[in-house]
């Protein structure tokens, strides 16, 4: 029986792209988004998220999700949702595998720590460093910086949680009270991104699959650290569900296989939601092109009101029992120290920097200085962090 679906008319085209801000000659082999799609995978900052934790610092075992694994299992998610609703599968893939480029080390603690000491300087925010990555830091090319991604690929990851602007051009959402990072406001400025309208389906599915990989795998993740044990999620919705018909397997199925035959049933109750929710909005606002899709005023793919409810008390539980748990917590307070450290040391003394970063033309904008030191500490891998405290302040890591 034959899986594939036709090419949805509202689907994005690559025949039709809007381009590159530097031209290029068409490669005759591969589609504009599947271009994109390779230059991220071999870039600088898709191999430093083998070394980038989401949750736990590196240190605590082999098994748990780094950035790297997260991002491939949202590739995978992304690509199967894609592939039911006819939309392009290399733009969908593309920006789920680009989605994390800008993130720290140390995960979300990581981030804090930087937007803390760049209070002055602009802040830190980990979508607006995705755009000045594939834009500007990474340096593989001649004729330009960054991975010179299509219009369309930068669209969806500065916009896959939806518009920024609203109608009057005004912040909105998370940046309503501080405004734009200054990252997206400069490329805006020369490349408009149109921050008013929603994305693409394609950024809008690799939003909710990265949605659906951190849901299922930080309770793979949880478990399998002991932050909670598997009687715990019996009372939760949709993953309750799950470990009961998993339970009904086998009643003597060893621990690891109930884990994952229960996370595999809640992806992929996650990914039937979303491929029915659609195709019923898709039937009711009948989008006729990809810029339909632009102009809905609303998202055209998006979990049931069910799901989303259910989602909620499962984030409210890992919440408790897990990001605030005082094993996760008391090594996320290390991981912000260690961050402040480096930052410090580097504004204090530049010639620790390493040659390259210490170039002025690496600056960008009013921020300067700092913002190279920013790029610079962005870009570490936890294990190279750990070791530049070390080398820098003579201590052990703080990780024990």
């Amino acid at each position: 029986m034959s899986l594939s679906v036709a090419r949805a008319h509202y689907a994005s085209d690559p025949r039709q792209s809007r381009g590159r801000y530097h031209e290029e000659l068409e490669d005759p082999a591969r589609s504009p988004f599947q271009r994109d799609r390779d230059r991220v995978i071999h870039s600088t900052a898709f191999r430093r998220l083998k070394h980038k934790t989401q949750v736990f610092v590196a240190n605590e075992g082999d098994h748990y999700r780094t950035r790297l694994t997260h991002s491939l299992e949202v590739a995978q998610v992304a690509r199967s949702i894609a592939r039911a609703l006819g939309l392009d599968e290399d733009l969908t893939e593309a920006l789920a595998l680009a989605h994390d480029l800008g993130h720290t080390p140390f995960g979300h603690a990581g981030e804090r720590a930087l937007d803390a000491c760049m209070t002055e300087h602009g802040g830190f925010e980990h979508n607006a460093q995705t755009l000045r990555i594939v834009t500007r830091l990474e340096r593989r090319y001649a004729a330009f910086d960054g991975l010179n991604l299509t219009w369309e690929t930068l669209e969806g990851l500065v916009k896959h949680n939806g518009p920024l602007l609203d109608a009057q051009g005004r912040p909105k959402g998370k940046y309503a009270e501080r405004g734009l990072p200054l990252a997206i406001r400069t490329h805006d400025g020369i490349h408009d991104l149109e921050l008013h309208t929603w994305p693409s389906a394609e950024a809008q599915v690799a939003a909710l699959a990265d949605d659906i990989a951190y849901n299922a795998h930080d309770i793979d993740d949880g478990l399998r650290a002991r932050l909670f044990d598997i009687i715990d999620l019996a009372d939760l919705p949709l993953v309750g569900p799950a470990l009961a018909e998993a339970l009904s397997l086998r009643r003597d199925l060893e621990r690891s296989r109930l884990i994952h035959e229960t996370v595999r049933r809640i992806i992929s109750r996650m990914i039937s939601d979303v491929i029915s929710r659609t195709r019923r909005n898709v039937e009711r606002l009948d989008p006729r092109s990809a810029a339909d899709v632009r102009e809905l005023g609303r998202p055209l793919v998006e979990f049931s009101p069910q799901m989303v409810e259910d989602l909620r008390v499962v984030q409210i539980f890992l919440k408790r029992h897990m990001y605030h748990h005082p094993k996760v917590m008391d090594a996320m307070g290390r991981a912000e120290r260690i961050l402040r450290d480096l930052f410090e040391a580097y504004m204090a003394d530049p010639s620790l920097l390493p040659e390259g970063w210490r170039e002025s033309s690496l600056t960008h904008g009013a921020s300067g200085f700092p913002r190279q030191v920013c790029d610079f500490i962005a870009g570490m891998t936890d294990r190279y962090a750990l070791d530049q405290h070390r080398r820098l302040f003579d201590l052990d890591p703080l990780f024990r």
